[in-house]
């Protein structure tokens, strides 16, 4: 039996969030690409595992109580891979929340409104002004609150880099589909150059990468909005 963690992703932010923590921690694992535009994410196999059919997802055949466990959701997976080695997410329960608060703020607003821009701005099949300009306007503001944190501290969250950091990087790779001005932001950017330095996150951001293309048609994009579901044939 293996005993490498399986992990079942796309090149994506959040898919680079984990591939990046795995990296980090130099944890053993086997990744497997889910094409989230051919629709793989409907299977079952993998709907077993990530039931909201969500990527990434893992399997560790050796969880806590030594039997294997599933986890999906890219920040349960961090919190899991940072319990597991000990690693990345500080031991105090003061610094342990103030790590969370920002990790949450990722998974609720850096993920979910920097996906929305990206959307509007580049995927969409009609340019609708007012979407744009929204969540155009809500990406600034969230470099803005990032930036002003990093205008006080060289990391996130703590005294040292941790699954915050994690958490936010990947989605800050594209500040320029998402209508942002790096030079609007320097505190930011000094951040995201660091990590952007480290050598298992120039490893992390490269798993599966290979494989992704372009979305070149309705078809892609409607399977990636769900508009289609995979059906086994």
């Amino acid at each position: 039996m293996t005993t490498s963690i399986q992990l079942y992703s796309w090149p994506t932010p959040n898919g680079h969030k984990i591939h990046i923590m795995l990296e980090e921690c130099g944890l053993p694992y086997a990744a497997h690409a889910i094409d989230i535009g051919q629709g793989d994410q409907f299977k079952p196999d993998f709907l077993a595992i990530s039931p909201n059919n969500k990527i990434p997802a893992i399997i560790d055949p050796q969880g806590p109580d030594g039997q294997p466990i599933s986890v999906f959701e890219s920040g349960a997976i961090l919190l899991y891979l940072a319990g597991k080695t000990g690693r990345f997410l500080p031991a105090s329960d003061r610094g342990k929340f103030e790590a969370l608060q920002w990790l949450m703020f990722q998974m609720g607003s850096v993920g979910p409104m920097l996906g929305q821009a990206h959307h509007f701005r580049l995927y969409a099949p009609e340019k609708i002004p007012y979407a744009i300009d929204r969540y155009t306007s809500e990406a600034r503001r969230l470099y803005g609150v990032l930036d002003k944190r990093l205008s006080q501290r060289e990391w996130v969250a703590g005294d040292a880099y941790g699954v915050a950091d994690i958490a936010i990087f990947p989605w800050l790779r594209s500040a320029e589909n998402q209508g942002v001005d790096w030079a609007d932001y320097p505190h930011a950017k000094r951040w995201f150059d660091a990590i952007a330095a480290r050598p298992a996150v120039q490893r992390g951001v490269q798993v599966l990468a290979h494989l992704r293309k372009p979305l070149t048609g309705s078809k892609e994009r409607d399977i990636l909005l769900g508009k289609t579901q995979y059906r086994s044939r």
